[in-house]
């Protein structure tokens, strides 16, 4: 074994580290928010599109139900596709890497990147369809992989603002498509096919660039069992040759891993050391988003109509709410490793909370008070700047924190189920509530974020500049388990001696 410095470096950000985040999150991430937000200016045209479409193959025009249920079709394929690459991320990045999930992610991103592309020349709203699907599942599994891969990429004073990147990278493709879909530049009737067809570019760049960089450490020496290769990705992050206590953490990790062995999905949910975190996880990533970030998107445009906006005039404002987001979203780049990830919740979904009550108040009083309508504009930009600070990037960097190798796949897939479910029943169903309730539909909102600031609260603890072995020993006594070795958390199921063989290893 390699001589370990007394003092242990303090890990930092290398130029490979940096370019590895950049690359990774704007190959995926980026995507994820661009196709978000890009159906959302060019849909009346696309309805259209549509409507011409059935008209050149039937001698008639599909009737509103019909057209409408097309394109909520049409939408929600994109969560739908999402939830089916959650389903995946286990077995890809068990089978592929972290790294090589990312570059065969990419045929779900360049595929369909074609087919929208193409799609008005072929008279096809079907290829619609498929393709939102598609780049769903390319969704689904970057919104999983990516913070994976970061997380265990960077050193543990870092992995915070790291983790972090991914939700800018999305924020900056959401208002990218925005802008892309102003009516000026491309949402038009020659243009649209070319602002769904742009997101095939960041998959092309990232299948280009990110095969000259590392693999996850982690997931070379536990899951490869290539102690060389896990050496040298590490050497090359960390800009230093002395990797040794790193290594060690690691080989702490995987003996931990060698006693519990593949944890499955089901394994997860039956786990008594696991509870916790498993609990944890689902609250966090529903409560994201059923605290109703999607219907405060859906509804703005309407709040700033009412608030005297002219209809030419939204699409710009809604342009600035997407840039206050990426904004707040940095912002919190710089500030998790700070603060911390508890302390951000907190804040976030306290806000977010607030925001849900006044504007309700302000919706309902909208006609009866003149100033009213820009009281419900600053509860719109509060709500953003709440959410971009916690509930948007916390929740998935957590899932990296709290879960040891073997049981991070199948954690990050029931996150990423719950994610994508959440996603698509506040899609499906907001439209609904919002003709029952109008004004009032926000209190539902209000309540999921008082509930998930109250758990967060009471059970969520602090994992800023913590290892993952420290951070599952403060889940060992939440789970009240029995320490058998406080290095080796989630092997509390297993019997003693399973674990018991391998303390030798993780003294040294």
């Amino acid at each position: 074994m390699e001589q370990q410095n007394p003092t242990k470096k303090e890990g930092r950000l290398t130029l490979i580290l940096l370019l590895a985040t950049l690359i990774a999150a704007f190959g995926s991430s980026f995507q994820y928010g661009y196709n978000v937000a890009a159906v959302n200016s060019p849909a009346e045209l696309m309805k259209a599109f549509y409507n011409e479409t059935y008209y050149e193959r039937n001698n008639n025009y599909i009737n509103e139900f019909s057209l409408t249920l097309l394109w909520s079709i049409s939408v929600s394929m994109f969560p739908f596709g999402g939830f089916i690459g959650s389903l995946m991320v286990g077995p890809l990045v068990n089978k592929l890497g972290r790294k090589g999930t990312l570059l065969f992610n990419n045929i779900f991103s360049i595929v369909p990147a074609i087919l929208m592309g193409c799609s008005e020349v072929a008279r096809s709203f079907e290829m619609i369809i498929v393709s939102r699907l598609l780049v769903g599942i390319c969704a689904g599994l970057s919104s999983n992989v990516v913070p994976m891969y970061l997380g265990e990429l960077a050193p543990k004073n870092l992995r915070g603002a790291l983790g972090v990147v991914p939700q800018v990278f999305i924020t900056i493709g959401i208002l990218v498509a925005q802008i892309f879909g102003l009516r000026s530049l491309l949402a038009n009737k020659e243009g649209w096919p070319i602002l769904l067809g742009l997101t095939g570019i960041p998959a092309a760049l990232q299948l280009l660039f990110l095969p000259f960089f590392p693999e996850s450490p982690q997931y070379l020496l536990i899951q490869k069992k290539d102690e060389v290769a896990a050496r040298n990705a590490l050497k090359r992050l960390r800009g230093w040759d002395d990797v040794g206590s790193e290594m060690e953490e690691i080989w702490q990790e995987d003996e931990a891993e060698k006693a519990a062995g593949f944890i499955s999905v089901l394994k997860l949910f039956s786990m008594r050391s696991l509870r916790w975190q498993v609990i944890s996880i689902i609250i966090l990533m529903g409560g994201q988003q059923l605290s109703g970030v999607n219907a405060i998107y859906y509804y703005a445009d309407q709040i700033y109509l009412s608030a005297g906006v002219n209809d030419h005039d939204v699409q710009y404002v809604t342009v600035g709410t997407g840039a206050v987001n990426v904004l707040m979203t940095v912002c919190a780049v710089f500030v998790v490793e700070l603060l911390g990830r508890r302390v951000l919740l907190l804040l976030g979904f306290s806000v977010c909370f607030t925001a849900c009550c006044v504007l309700t108040a302000a919706l309902a009083l909208q006609d009866t008070i003149s100033w009213m309508p820009y009281v419900s504009i600053t509860c719109v930009i509060s709500y953003v700047i709440g959410h971009a600070l916690g509930p948007s990037p916390i929740p998935a960097l957590l899932i990296t924190e709290i879960f040891l190798q073997s049981s991070q796949p199948a954690a990050f897939t029931v996150g990423g189920s719950v994610h994508w479910l959440s996603n698509f029943t506040v899609g499906l169903i907001f439209p609904f509530i919002q003709v029952g309730l109008g004004p009032y539909s926000f209190i539902i909102f209000a309540v999921i974020c008082l509930l998930t600031t109250v758990y967060i609260f009471q059970v969520v603890p602090e994992t800023k500049a913590k290892t993952f072995m420290e951070i599952n020993q403060i889940f060992t006594k939440m789970n009240k388990v029995s320490e058998v070795h406080p290095e080796k958390e989630e092997v509390k199921d297993f019997p003693v001696s399973a674990s018991g063989t391998n303390s030798s290893r993780g003294a040294c």
